[in-house]
């Protein structure tokens, strides 16, 4: 090791003059954009390594347990044989991504592994100079009071899938629990029998058998941030701890009902704290064929260019946006993502009509239920399309979906007043298309791709960078009408919406090779600087993606929420004549074949599971649009009048 500036590699392999002084930003010899990628280290060998040290020729020190990669073109190593134990809650928990990091790859030194072995994590809150993100505990005074219950929210949501591994210490560990923005975020997991054992070990050794880790001590980790909460939710929060404490120490002897109390008392705090900040939202989309395709088999919602495909009274619309990617070719993937859609916006219009009529706040899982089952819906509609044609294997129609939808409800707030919107955001994703969380400062994907590669990792078989080098990792484990829906396994989450951010939804024709990542302060920033208009960016990102990756259609979804300070109202646009449709001949002979779709779903839904009180709606099919950027101002609770406040987040 030495102590040494450290150079940095180009990332591109083939460059010919590689190596980089430290802090630029794009390589000298082939204007290559540089990598520093920061990994966090673990393993007693870690300790041996002082800051500013280099470490195997190619990693080097920051801070302990910090490191930056100089040779970021290349792939880490991998371990030769099985997977160790310690690292299989990383990638069991790899769909929870948002708050786990993920396993990047090792490094060792020596034939002696077990003694100079360090695994290497990614995805760790860390900023791009390789700086920890503030610990919750530093953020926790300056946040405000939605903020502070949004996080532990997010806390008591982790705790379950955690314990099921044997690492819930890890949400006991102040320091290792850190908060980008709303987001909280984890260092590394930590095993509960060595918290266990360091903390609470006795001369009798039998009392180590089986950590005692439960709600009261996670209630007692709450309690030491308690005396910074905002004034408004102190109370609640200290009565809150109280009712973890009398639960009992040991997960397993908490009875189902107390654990779901708890969980409904945080989440009526938490509505009640979001509810009454105001609500925005405004829309913009974008779809092409691409410039290699002669056809688009995407599909996004809303339309708003279809005259008299949206109207101001319409109930899903602007809370509910959503793309579809095809799949089938000119034989049906473009029918399948029509049929995906309309049959969705109809679904949804019936489930807004049921809250309505809801006497109480309606339960997170509740709600992803009721929309789990409006999904396998739209599976069985599909399938059921497929099973009539006769199309059996490669040959079925089916497509990807991701959607969000605002879902509005009441909430009585400690005032006595009612707020009309409690700015709660479902997500839903099967299949490759994705979703990202945009904010000035940072950029989010919200969605885990339905793939081979995804897959490997979550059956605790490869890391992901070593899934990723199989010919199938993006191959699609799953889409909408490829199988019966007793097969599907969609992923709904379950988010607030308490700062000023844009959703991007898009297809894999604009994600594909990183460029949402890579370019989304350039394309947004003009947005977020009020230079650039949404409808501009939405078009934007399909200019960007048809220069750059241009192999696929492309559709993109905006949807800008704005919470903060109360914006003008703008006046509906107009609306353009719809396009003529360009369906291929063997589509447009699906499509008269689409009202036989309704009978022929009803017999495979009822084998299954079906909407519980959703009214079955015919099928609109429209016409398919090939290019559209429109956006419109909507506020969602114009009847309401909460109290308004100025967010100013912090991280």
């Amino acid at each position: 090791m030495s102590s040494s500036q450290p150079q940095i590699y180009c990332p591109n392999l083939h460059c010919a003059a590689p190596l980089n002084d430290f802090g630029n930003s794009l390589c000298k010899s082939c204007q290559t954009p540089l990598v520093y990628r920061y990994v966090w280290a673990m393993g007693e060998a870690v300790l041996q390594f002082p800051v500013d040290s280099q470490v195997g020729g190619r990693y080097v020190v920051k801070a302990p347990q910090i490191w930056l990669d100089t040779q970021p073109g290349l792939q880490p190593d991998f371990p030769t044989e099985e997977l160790p134990d310690a690292l299989l809650p990383y990638l069991y928990l790899y769909p929870y991504r948002l708050h786990v990091p993920e396993v990047h790859g090792l490094w060792s030194k020596g034939d002696d592994l077990a003694a100079e072995e360090v695994f290497l994590l990614e995805n760790v809150p860390l900023d791009k100079q390789g700086n920890l993100f503030p610990a919750i505990a530093q953020a926790w005074g300056q946040a405000t009071a939605a903020r502070q219950v949004y996080w532990l929210w997010q806390l008591l949501h982790l705790w379950n899938p955690l314990a099921e591994q044997g690492v819930s210490a890890s949400l006991l560990a102040a320091e290792n629990i850190r908060v980008e923005g709303w987001r909280v975020r984890l260092c590394q997991l930590f095993v509960d029998e060595a918290l266990f054992a360091a903390e609470f070990a006795t001369d009798d050794e039998t009392s180590l058998d089986t950590p005692m880790l439960g709600l009261a001590d996670l209630a007692n980790v709450w309690l030491g941030w308690l005396d910074q909460a905002k004034p408004e939710i102190a109370v609640p929060l200290q009565k809150l701890c109280q009712d973890m404490h009398e639960v009992g120490v040991e997960l397993e002897a908490i009875p189902v009902g107390i654990v779901s109390r708890i969980a409904a008392q945080l989440n009526q705090l938490l509505l009640q704290q979001t509810a009454q900040l105001p609500l925005r939202l405004q829309i913009a989309s974008a779809t092409d064929p691409g410039p290699q395709q002669d056809h688009n088999e995407d599909t996004c919602y809303p339309d708003l260019t279809q005259a008299g495909s949206i109207k101001t009274d319409d109930e899903v619309f602007p809370r509910l946006v959503a793309v579809c990617d095809g799949i089938g070719g000119h034989e049906g993937g473009e029918v399948a993502s029509q049929l995906a859609v309309q049959t969705l916006k109809l679904q949804i219009q019936a489930l807004l009509a049921e809250v309505k009529t809801a006497e109480s706040l309606v339960l997170p899982e509740i709600v992803a239920e009721q929309i789990e089952a409006i999904v396998r819906v739209i599976n069985d509609m599909i399938a059921a399309q497929n099973d009539m044609q006769g199309r059996e294997a490669r040959r079925r129609m089916g497509t990807t979906l991701v959607m969000a939808l605002q879902f509005p409800q009441q909430v009585l707030l400690s005032t006595g007043q009612v707020a009309e919107n409690s700015h709660e955001l479902y997500l839903v994703n099967v299949g490759d298309s994705r979703a990202y969380w945009l904010t000035p400062r940072y950029c989010h994907q919200l969605t885990v791709d339905d793939d081979v590669a995804a897959r490997e990792v979550r059956m605790g078989r490869s890391l992901y960078r070593e899934a990723l080098k199989r010919p199938d990792s993006g191959s699609l484990i799953q889409a909408l009408g490829t199988r019966n829906s007793e097969f599907l396994r969609p992923s709904i989450q379950r988010f607030v919406l308490e700062e000023d951010g844009i959703l991007l939804l898009c297809s894999d024709g604009l994600s594909d090779n990183g460029w949402v990542e890579s370019a989304w302060l350039d394309i947004m920033g003009e947005v977020f600087r009020g230079k650039k208009t949404l409808s501009e960016a939405a078009q934007a990102w399909v200019d960007l993606a048809n220069q750059n990756n241009g192999h696929d259609n492309v559709s993109v979804v905006l949807l800008d929420c704005h919470v903060s300070t109360p914006l003008p109202d703008v006046s509906f646009p107009g609306v353009r004549a719809p396009l003529t449709s360009d369906w291929a001949a063997s589509s447009r002979g699906l499509l008269q074949e689409a009202g036989m779709a309704d009978q022929a779903a009803d017999s495979q839904a009822g084998k299954g599971q079906k909407p519980n009180k959703l009214l079955w709606v015919g099928l609109i099919l429209a016409t398919l649009l090939i290019g559209s950027a429109v956006a419109i101002w909507v506020q969602v609770h114009p009847g309401s009048q909460p109290r308004r406040e100025q967010l100013t987040p912090k991280s």
